[in-house]
């Protein structure tokens, strides 16, 4: 909750400044490079625990990202509780099935086929983590009234990606799942009307016999993704 008095602009140096050679900057720039393409999105884990410290890091992680008018519209919820993940298991399975049963129409199903995904989705109870993305679609002052969030989907996408990197960075696995519609997600984690989630994020571990399917190393290469004018 914010104060209203505490909204006045005020410059303040930049803390935290870095400095780097061209060809540091180039070195760091590969380094991460390499590491960023270790990141797999996986549907098999080991349900080998993971210290509830490490999550709390990465999302602490995931809230330095920049939102719109600084708002930071989104919120966390990370579940490791048995019982609820098995709850978001069955409501998300209740969904998928109609989403695989004709709701999703024969395109996206097809679009889907060399992932290898269907509406079993043991992965909800198996990995030790569920972290479920709200996105705050309105925020309230420290007087009850509410103030407007801007660029919500941008701001609340950037977090994600910045969530994503971190639990990889920590040596974890991730699996986004977007279940379709999600509002039985406030329901069970009990959220206000104000937020709408986004995705179930799971995390932790691989499992011994975790796959990738083959297509999802397919990457565009860099002239199908960049454009550049530096002339």
């Amino acid at each position: 909750m914010i104060a209203k008095s505490a909204l006045n602009y005020r410059p303040l140096p930049l803390p935290d400044r870095r400095q780097f050679t061209d060809a540091e900057m180039q070195a760091r720039a590969d380094a991460f490079l390499e590491d960023v393409r270790t990141r797999h999105t996986i549907r098999h884990f080991s349900d080998r625990p993971v210290e509830r410290a490490v999550i709390e890091t990465c999302i602490r992680a995931a809230g330095t990202a920049p939102s719109g008018a600084n708002h930071q519209p989104w919120h966390f919820v990370a579940i490791a509780n048995p019982a609820l993940k098995r709850k978001i298991r069955e409501a998300a399975e209740e969904e998928e099935k109609k989403f695989y049963a004709g709701g999703a129409g024969d395109e996206w199903i097809k679009a889907l086929e060399p992932i290898g995904t269907n509406a079993d989705k043991p992965h909800l109870e198996i990995a030790p983590w569920l972290i479920v993305v709200f996105a705050q679609r309105w925020g309230t002052y420290d007087d009850g009234t509410r103030y407007k969030h801007y660029y919500v989907p941008e701001s609340v996408g950037i977090a994600t990606g910045v969530l994503i990197t971190a639990l990889h960075h920590a040596g974890l696995s991730t699996l986004t799942h977007t279940p379709n519609p999600m509002k039985f997600l406030n329901e069970i984690l009990q959220r206000p009307e104000a937020e709408k989630p986004v995705m179930i994020l799971a995390a932790g571990h691989p499992a011994e016999d975790a796959t990738v399917p083959a297509a999802a190393k397919l990457k565009k290469p860099l002239d199908q993704i960049l454009s550049v004018f530096d002339d």
